[in-house]
């Protein structure tokens, strides 16, 4: 792709996320979504592959119908209340079409479909995009609305996203589609505590874009994309692999990492809000995606592939870690001693 064109896509993507995040008016939030939506269908589709063509059409089209869920909800609030501010959305029926909407933005059941299959047609740095990034505009979104949506709505949807997070996840080989239904299960924890506690589900959003960033940008580095090819990866990039491995932990929300701190300060505060029994059930249905989790872990791990038939020992490459990946991998593993810190801060 033409660097220049590639350029404008990136700083749309920024413009659009920033219009966003900071407007009080409903029809300029709906603008910034409809830039990053149209920033971000080129750099799915770039290598002209028809899987990737796909991919940009679903995602075109079920992005279409959420903006125009998004709109329809604010102009029937407007209609009944005669505000067009996001915080004022206090119409029950724009509430409900409004979670609608943004649940098909995020993916969350039962809106998901489109999402592994977008994410598996495209390159690994625009699925890091579509992970992270293209996340932030909608959670802030709900973020704002928080206090008028319906919470038994919003934790049904949760139990049902970690819950088909974990389960779809479990039968693939594609990494992009096992990262897509990771994405899945992580957003029903997001989900669960919206109403309770927003600053959690921003905090759990935050941690979630550091490790997420770290697993594709690793995967990236190494040229990986399926379960096959990440077996015979540690030969690359011993070091790498090794904390990819502690990565893919911290993502499970495994205890000494940093993925276990959101799901600690989750389960704490779903049990203060007498919640005890979803905080039970959705801390179970995390289990399923820990086996996906650890079976990247085991495949990224694995020195001696467990088949007789011979294949080729890749090339160890002697080029330096990006400093990013260092970074950010670093993060991934080591914040949970700083949660008292955290905590001040939000």
């Amino acid at each position: 792709m033409n660097p220049q064109a590639k350029l404008i896509f990136i700083i749309s993507l920024m413009l659009g996320t920033t219009t966003t995040i900071s407007s009080h008016h409903w029809v300029m939030a709906w603008a910034g979504l409809e830039i990053n939506t149209l920033a971000i269908l080129p750099l799915i589709s770039k290598s002209h592959h028809p899987r990737a063509i796909e991919a940009a059409t679903k995602y075109f089209l079920t992005q279409s119908a959420a903006s125009a869920l998004l709109l329809f909800s604010s102009m029937t609030n407007a209609w009944h209340t005669g505000q067009w501010d996001i915080t004022q959305m206090t119409h029950p029926m724009s509430s409900l079409i409004l979670t609608a909407a943004i649940a098909m933005k995020l993916g969350l059941v039962p809106f998901h479909f489109w999402y592994p299959e977008v994410l598996q047609g495209s390159p690994l740095t625009t699925g890091l995009l579509l992970s992270t990034i293209m996340k932030l505009p909608p959670i802030t979104l709900l973020f704002m609305t928080s206090p008028s949506l319906n919470p038994t709505l919003l934790t049904t949807m949760a139990i049902l996203s970690a819950a088909l997070g974990g389960w779809m996840g479990l039968n693939q080989t594609q990494i992009r589609k096992i990262l897509a239904f990771s994405s899945i299960s992580h957003l029903g924890w997001m989900a669960i505590i919206l109403v309770y506690n927003p600053k959690l589900t921003l905090l759990n959003f935050y941690l979630y874009t550091l490790m997420t960033a770290a697993v594709f940008l690793t995967l990236n580095s190494m040229k990986v994309l399926k379960l096959t090819t990440l077996m015979t990866a540690w030969t690359k990039a011993p070091s790498l692999n090794a904390m990819l491995l502690l990565t893919l932990l911290s993502l499970a929300g495994l205890p000494p990492l940093t993925g276990f701190l959101p799901k600690w300060l989750i389960i704490q505060e779903l049990t203060k809000q007498d919640m005890a029994p979803a905080a039970t059930i959705i801390s179970l249905l995390s289990l399923l995606s820990l086996f996906f989790y650890l079976r990247l872990a085991y495949c990224t791990t694995i020195t001696l592939p467990p088949h007789t038939t011979n294949h080729m020992k890749q090339w160890h490459i002697n080029k330096p870690t990006n400093m990013l990946i260092a970074i950010l991998m670093t993060m991934s593993i080591t914040l949970l001693p700083m949660a008292p810190m955290i905590l001040t801060i939000i």
